[in-house]
């Protein structure tokens, strides 16, 4: 199929660069690619940044191939590839996308056929273009430890953050009481379909307090996001038979008494979002379309402040590695 579409604009990267300040992203046109079997083309609307793609393109992860335009998340519309797809607005993610193939970092992205899904309607394009990697990631720490059930404990540590926030949505749409351990005091400042308790772990003692709160009975999940800063608190805070998850960490080697961990009868999984490639991640949205279509599940909101073009790359680069709390987007 032919394709009479205006050639756009990809941020791309050449090399890995050894700190942000040496990070030259360079904006170069880029004409629509043509589809192969299998194939769609998609027309970005927007993308969410990620404290991956930054890192990534500072060659902390050794999957990166160079060179390569950068960008896990995406929302769009399918403006080539098979009949019934052209026209769609879809939304998606991937751990090899921006990674080991071209991201949505840029007008253009070329897709499996397979890793499409329509957009749902509620959303609009930069809320849709960046809910994947938090909520995909957050999805999958549960799918592998067995999802939050109503009457359950879930605590999740760095519950200020984007994956922490997905975790306490999709905890509390499960039913489950949600305890949300932050460095901040106050009630819980984002969306939840229930009720959360928040520990402030500057001013109290994380793992007496989710027992506190828990009637004694400690927590059945800790989502922790952060890794050894509260790995301690987390396994002293676990129910019986309880499991932790990690997607993250500061210090690598922390301590463990193993003695603690089987009397406890407890689990650890530890989630590689990196290792779900854009066809999985459609998986892992499909089985949260629900709560999108219901509100039960909500997008981050997205500031205009944050809302980047792509000659800004950079900016929205430096903010997001700077610990940005707004969710930051690109408009192609």
């Amino acid at each position: 199929m032919s394709l009479d579409h205006p050639t756009g604009h990809a941020v791309r990267v050449h090399a890995k660069a050894a700190h942000i300040d040496a990070l030259a992203p360079t904006i170069e046109d880029l004409a629509p690619p043509v589809p192969g079997p299998g194939q769609a083309l998609v027309r970005v609307a927007a993308a969410g940044v990620n404290p991956s793609d930054v890192k990534a393109a500072l060659g902390l992860m050794p999957q990166a191939v160079w060179p390569r335009s950068p960008g896990r998340d995406f929302a769009g519309t399918v403006v080539s590839g098979p009949t019934e797809w052209i026209g769609k607005a879809v939304w998606g993610s991937g751990g090899d996308l921006g990674i080991t193939r071209d991201g949505s970092h840029a007008a253009w992205l070329l897709l499996p056929v397979a890793a499409l899904r329509e957009k749902p309607a509620r959303l609009g394009f930069d809320e849709a273009g960046s809910v994947g990697v938090p909520f995909v990631t957050a999805f999958e720490g549960f799918r592998r430890s067995g999802q939050p059930q109503r009457g359950q404990v879930v605590a999740v540590m760095g519950a200020n953050g984007k994956v922490g926030q997905a975790a306490v949505q999709l905890a509390a749409q499960a039913g489950a009481q949600v305890i949300a351990v932050q460095r901040q005091g106050g009630p819980y400042g984002s969306f939840a379909a229930g009720t959360v308790d928040v520990i402030d772990a500057r001013s109290e003692d994380v793992a007496a307090r989710i027992r506190e709160l828990s009637g004694g009975r400690g927590a059945d999940l800790v989502y922790n996001t952060v890794g050894s800063p509260y790995f301690a608190a987390a396994n002293a805070a676990m129910a019986k038979g309880a499991t932790q998850i990690f997607i993250a960490t500061v210090e690598r080697p922390v301590p463990f008494d193993i003695f603690t961990f089987y009397r406890g009868m407890h689990s650890f999984v530890g989630i590689d979002s990196l290792a779900l490639d854009c066809m999985a991640a459609a998986e892992r949205l499909d089985a949260m379309r629900a709560g999108f279509d219901a509100g039960t599940l909500q997008p981050f909101p997205v500031k205009a402040s944050a809302v980047h073009a792509l000659p800004d790359a950079l900016a929205a680069y430096r903010s997001v590695l700077g610990g940005a709390s707004d969710r930051t987007v690109l408009r192609p």
